[in-house]
């Protein structure tokens, strides 16, 4: 029988416990992600997706998860080339999310009824949903116009989707006039897209209209907005109605005009100082920025990710962006602070924390795959924040057991937010967890799947009682990748 089936001899203190039910942040266009040590449950349709990328499949595919350390948060994985997440309805190859559907969050939806208060100057501006006053989200090498093109190392979304990957041309172009370039607004130098199609790619086209509308939406003034998102005339509106009638050659000339149009803002000064304005990201964007990282790193090579040892603590699970986001939100994370990871996987909530965020950001994962994914994550993560001219917070990820990690360890003694997805771990991980906080500073916010105060323990005898003061919460359904289910988790904080 199960430990965690077995019931106590003792009589026990009954722990008053208070219990609130999150509140949904704005329902983001896609999932969060989360750390490690969640077991796999009820597979998820391969139909819907969600974001920190490892997620479960459909019952039509191979069984496809990851481990986590013993030491280490994981996450279940789909084997195409999005994450997925239990949803209630699926969409394109492109978008879905676990959380209700931004009424302006996906470009190039069948919804086409409001698609022109989507593009109303006045109604789409996307602001951060956390103002920093502190934070300065200007990339300390942004280009404004000056100086010769730089490489960036980038991986160009058609080395990951195109021709030579079996994939097909669209909207009616011919094999060689499928490629295009597109512009971001922090760099002069440009990406190189294949308009192509292909089951778990990247579609190109989409990418596309996506980041034209984050561009305008995100970076420039309503004046300096209209000509992109004009309701009749706008490049954007160009390009969905090129890409509905199979346009090839009109898509290709408003984008063309998108990228001459956007250099003339950045040789003006336009970027820089509008970002200079900005005091954080809008949400959307930051799931939008991870999942291009990810979709170009870690999708092609997600079969790395396939093992996990199913009944011990290297169970993988993901906690998706918007319950990242709720986290963020209630321990009221600040680009002033240290976040903590234990168990993070290949990255994805390390890397949200510093986009996110700004703060500083630790993460320690075990599992050697998942750490090598996340190496190849972050150097795309630095070149991708340049060219969309964000100045990221400082990202630390650590190989090894967290319980041994010297610097994780010193990180978590300066930690103000630390996340453990301990909805599997065995008592004795747990158990061990609770000698670490020890050292955490008085103060410091601990998020977790389940509670550290044991219910099989004297109340008197605990040491997590007499260190952790703890709130018990619930999550929606939808907020994680093992299950569409609501469910519980908890904040605790050192006394």
């Amino acid at each position: 029988m199960s430990i965690f089936n077995q019931k106590s001899k003792f009589k026990i203190k009954t722990e008053v416990r208070k219990v609130k039910q999150a509140v949904a942040p704005t329902p983001d266009k896609k999932p969060s992600s989360s750390a490690h040590g969640t077991p796999r449950a009820s597979p998820i349709p391969s139909s819907l997706r969600g974001p920190k990328r490892l997620h479960q499949q459909s019952a039509s595919s191979p069984a496809d998860t990851t481990r986590s350390s013993p030491a280490s948060s994981s996450t279940t994985l789909n084997p195409g080339r999005k994450r997925r997440a239990p949803a209630s309805s699926s969409r394109s190859p492109a978008t879905a999310s676990p959380a209700p559907a931004l009424s302006d969050s996906e470009p190039g939806s069948d919804d086409d009824d409001d698609w022109r208060d989507r593009l109303d100057p006045s109604k789409r501006r996307k602001r951060a949903h956390t103002d920093d006053p502190d934070r300065r989200l200007r990339h300390p090498r942004l280009w404004a116009g000056q100086g010769d093109e730089e490489k960036l190392g980038v991986v160009h979304a058609m080395e990951v989707a195109s021709l030579g990957d079996r994939c097909q041309p669209v909207m009616k172009l011919g094999k060689d006039e499928v490629a295009v370039r597109l512009r971001y607004p922090g760099a002069k130098y440009t990406e190189r897209y294949e308009l192509v199609w292909g089951k778990d790619k990247i579609d190109g086209a989409l990418d596309i209209m996506k980041v034209v509308k984050f561009v305008a939406s995100t970076y420039l003034t309503d004046a300096e907005a209209k000509p992109f998102l004009d309701q009749n005339i706008g490049i954007y509106r160009r390009l969905e109605k090129s890409k509905n009638t199979n346009d090839g050659n009109g898509f290709k000339a408003a984008l063309v005009e998108y990228n001459d149009q956007l250099l003339a803002l950045q040789k003006k000064g336009a970027i820089a100082k509008n970002i200079d304005a900005m005091r954080g990201v809008p949400r959307e964007l930051v799931e939008f920025i991870l999942d291009q990282v990810y979709d170009r790193t870690v999708a092609p090579k997600v079969d790395l990710l396939a093992k996990y040892e199913n009944g011990t603590d290297n169970v993988y699970g993901e906690l998706l962006h918007p319950f990242i986001s709720d986290i963020f939100d209630r321990t009221k994370l600040s680009s002033d602070m240290v976040f903590v990871d234990l168990g993070s996987g290949v990255g994805n909530v390390t890397l949200q924390a510093a986009l996110e965020r700004g703060c500083e950001s630790w993460g320690c994962e075990m599992m050697e795959n998942a750490c090598n994914l996340a190496e190849v994550q972050k150097k795309e993560f630095t070149s991708r924040c340049r060219l969309w001219g964000i100045a990221p917070g400082k990202v630390h990820l650590e190989r090894g057991d967290f319980r041994k990690s010297e610097r994780t360890l010193a990180a978590l003694k300066r930690a103000d937010v630390v996340l453990v997805n301990n909805q599997a771990f065995t008592s004795e991980l747990n158990d061990h967890l609770v000698n670490m906080f020890l050292d955490l500073k008085i103060g410091c916010k601990i998020v977790s799947l389940k509670t550290f105060v044991h219910d099989n323990k004297i109340a008197e005898n605990d040491v997590a009682s007499s260190i952790l003061e703890v709130e018990h919460l619930r999550y929606p359904g939808g907020w994680v990748s093992w299950t569409g289910a609501p469910g519980k988790f908890c904040i605790s904080t050192r006394k």
